[in-house]
């Protein structure tokens, strides 16, 4: 009889369900082995999942694969962290898109005091490497954890920068831990596992393609108090990891640069902005996280009552949100097919490479791209950096 967790995983693996839809399965249904043993007419009943969700389910054959993560997991003393457990990362948890599982291989707890991320362009100057070096020295206080990508440039310095000074360091991967990518980090990932660690939500034989770096980077901001931005072009992977702090309502610090600097083009414009606050030193850092923690422990939380709605949410729908809901609506009902399926695909607060969707079984490949210019053109999809696509 196979273990709960052979098929947490499977679920993960099941094509069109994100970790959105497959929370809402486990919250209906229950254990991931129950949800495998449920009829596909009853699985299709439940909000989100549809016919052909439920099909797919029912219809899974690649155990193959899941049997592959088993063993690796118990070779290598990997650590499966399901959405519910203790060791998950509890501020990544709060977020609906966070992923129902994580592969975790090291040490380091994921749920210490304070989890700062640090990012930054993949080919600092040296202005950016001192930066680094005197952030992460003043990074003083007890049980602190330093998150980063394990890419080149900054990523990889402040994870030197926090093995050298003894500090916990963990790296988020866009690929499976049964590689490093870089490769030439290896060296550097060997060390992490033993003072911190390595972790990803893609399984074993996930290559390192370009469309997995922008779901990594929502982890690293999602598991984090506070993401500090080291010199930063106005575009790229550190902007997108910005882009999910904030909708995360994490705090943002950036380190500014010289106003000719390409490379601190993006750290500049977010002070700019009001989007980052200006980082001086890493001091700086550590008082206001602890700040931030004094009103939480001395304020007293009210207990959730059945039907109470999130804190600053009244519950009425004004005018405008209702006429904007019915024209939503409208455009939905006049979708062909394809569209239709494709929209069903993309839930609310995810985001869908193109490969998968092209991977997906429950939709015809070569009306994928028009349908999806169609979408866009509707204004019911955006693209995304990576080729992928989300709904707006």
């Amino acid at each position: 009889m196979e273990s709960e967790l052979f098929y947490r995983i499977a679920l993960t693996r099941v094509p069109g369900i994100g970790p959105m839809l497959a929370k809402s399965l486990f919250r209906h249904v229950g254990e991931a082995s129950v949800i495998f043993r449920t009829p596909a007419t009853a699985l299709g009943k439940i909000r989100g999942i549809g016919k052909m969700r439920a099909w797919a389910i029912a219809g899974f054959k690649q155990f193959r694969s899941v049997e592959k993560e088993m063993a690796f997991i118990e070779k290598y003393k990997v650590r499966a962290l399901f959405f519910t457990d203790a060791g998950y990362p509890r501020r990544l948890s709060d977020h609906a898109d966070s992923p129902v599982l994580l592969y975790y291989m090291g040490s380091a707890d994921l749920n210490a005091a304070n989890v700062v991320a640090v990012i930054g362009t993949r080919t600092p100057t040296s202005y950016g490497k001192e930066v680094i070096d005197r952030v992460v020295r003043e990074f003083t206080v007890p049980d602190l954890l330093l998150v980063s990508g394990l890419a080149y440039g900054i990523d990889a310095l402040a994870h030197k920068a926090a093995l050298s000074r003894q500090l916990a360091t963990v790296g988020v991967l866009g690929h499976g831990l049964d590689r490093i990518y870089p490769p030439q980090h290896s060296s550097l990932a060997r060390q992490m596992v033993a003072q911190g660690g390595l972790l990803t939500e893609f399984g074993i034989g996930t290559e390192p393609d370009e469309h997995h770096f922008p779901l990594r980077n929502r982890i690293i901001a999602g598991m984090s108090d506070a993401v500090v931005v080291v010199e930063s072009g106005s575009r790229g992977g550190s902007m997108l990891t910005v882009d999910n702090a904030l909708a995360y309502r994490k705090k943002v610090y950036a380190i500014p640069g010289r106003i000719m600097d390409s490379k601190s083009a993006g750290a500049n414009a977010l002070i700019q902005q009001g989007k980052a606050r200006l980082l001086s030193d890493g001091r700086q850092l550590i008082r206001e996280l602890e700040q931030q923690k004094e009103p939480e422990s001395k304020s007293p939380v009210a207990p959730a009552l059945p039907g109470m709605l999130p804190e600053g949410r009244s519950g009425v729908v004004s005018p405008e949100q209702e006429t904007a809901r019915q024209r939503t609506d409208l455009r939905l009902s006049r979708l062909t097919p394809e569209e239709r399926s494709i929209m069903e695909v993309l839930q609310p607060g995810e985001r869908i490479s193109l490969d998968d969707l092209m991977r997906n079984e429950l939709l015809s490949r070569p009306s994928i791209p028009l349908a999806l210019l169609r979408l866009e053109i509707q204004g019911l999809i955006r693209p995304f950096p990576g080729k992928s696509y989300g709904r707006v």
